[in-house]
């Protein structure tokens, strides 16, 4: 479609950069302003109303992803999450390693970069280092572990989505947002919040649909997109240190929309305050959470956001059973984190709460 806006000196992929950037500074702002972690949806103190928050959002993105499939505006054959030799093994020991990671870090990596720019120096370091394990292990000294756990492999053929299941994408896809909608309505949540978790959930096919389809050009693709942050995180960090030789893409751009959307909102709202780390202990454990989340994230092939709020919409088996395991880390880890206080002398059987979130 973009050949037909009559652009002779501007390319597609130079307006995905723009394109994007629109796109996180409106999901940095609504997840400042919301305070959206899936980290928080499971383990936090708040995981009820957190849980609310994710929930609306990801019902949003279901509907609006599978609307604009039927629609024929976009498809997802042959796109990274409809591959037909699963790398199980991956996604497991990625989905563990980002779970556990995020309870470490205290905040998924979409909610960390939020934070970066509401002035938590934590967060700014965290994905910093989150941003290297990433680039390690899709091309640097991890890659090898890389494609070693990737050639683990389950033939799917043709049944990697649950559209190819009885009842097809209409009844799947109602089924999980109707679910997700029942956890949203329950939450207890102000209508106001769920209000703006609605729009976030409603970034997801808007940037599906603007990079597969408006943004679609013939002569000169681009990949079709939506929220993450493993990818685009790494890219950013090679962007910025070989800006020269390596031209943005749809990845930096939404990075630094993020970061600028969340840092306006904080400011807007009177919550922007420097944060750093108060102990080498507590330094230590948030950048052994940065690497697992790296590494993690690129092995399962997605971050909660990736995988979970815009790949599950492609109704992807491999999307949901990321989402899986990094739940499954993050409960784990928590549990053992808990333990670990609990049987500590002079200890509170509860960690006491951090502002990382």
């Amino acid at each position: 479609m973009f050949e037909t806006f009559g652009f002779e000196e501007t390319t597609a992929r130079e307006v995905s950069v723009l394109f994007a950037l629109c796109i996180g500074a409106l999901f940095g702002a609504l997840a400042q302003l919301t305070r959206f972690c899936f980290r928080r949806a499971l383990v936090g103190n708040d995981r009820r109303q957190a849980a609310g928050v994710w929930a609306m959002a990801f019902a949003v993105a279901v509907l609006g992803t599978q609307a604009a499939v039927a629609q024929g505006w976009i498809s997802f054959d042959g796109h990274r999450l409809m591959t037909g030799d699963l790398p199980l093994l991956a996604i497991a020991a990625g989905g563990l390693m980002f779970g556990a990671g995020m309870i470490l870090t205290r905040g998924c990596a979409s909610r960390l970069v939020v934070l970066a720019g509401s002035g938590n120096l934590r967060a700014l370091l965290v994905i910093t280092v989150f941003a290297v394990a990433a680039h390690a292990t899709l091309k640097g000294v991890l890659a090898p572990l890389r494609t070693a756990l990737g050639s683990v492999t389950l033939p799917m053929g043709e049944q990697v989505s649950l559209a190819v299941l009885p009842g097809g994408p209409l009844l799947w896809s109602a089924l999980i947002a109707a679910a997700a909608l029942g956890i949203a309505l329950r939450s207890g949540n102000r209508a106001p919040a769920l209000a703006g978790a609605a729009l976030i959930g409603l970034l997801v096919p808007l940037a599906w649909v603007g990079t597969g389809f408006v943004l679609l050009d013939e002569f000169d693709p681009i990949a079709m997109e939506s929220l993450s942050f493993t990818s685009p995180a790494a890219d950013t960090l090679f962007f910025v240190i070989a800006s020269s030789s390596i031209p943005a893409g749809f990845g930096p751009g939404l990075i630094g929309g993020v970061l600028l959307g969340a840092l306006m909102a904080s400011l807007l709202s009177g919550s922007f305050h420097w944060q750093s780390f108060e102990t080498p202990r507590q330094t230590g454990r948030y950048l052994a959470g940065a690497v697992l989340m790296g590494a993690g994230g690129v092995l399962a092939g997605g971050c909660t956001v990736g995988a979970g709020l815009a790949g599950i919409p492609t109704l992807s088996l491999a999307a949901l059973l990321a989402l899986g395991f990094i739940a499954l880390g993050g409960i784990g880890m928590n549990a053992l984190l808990n333990a670990a206080s609990s049987g500590s002398a002079g200890s509170p059987a509860t960690p006491a709460r951090q502002p990382a979130e």
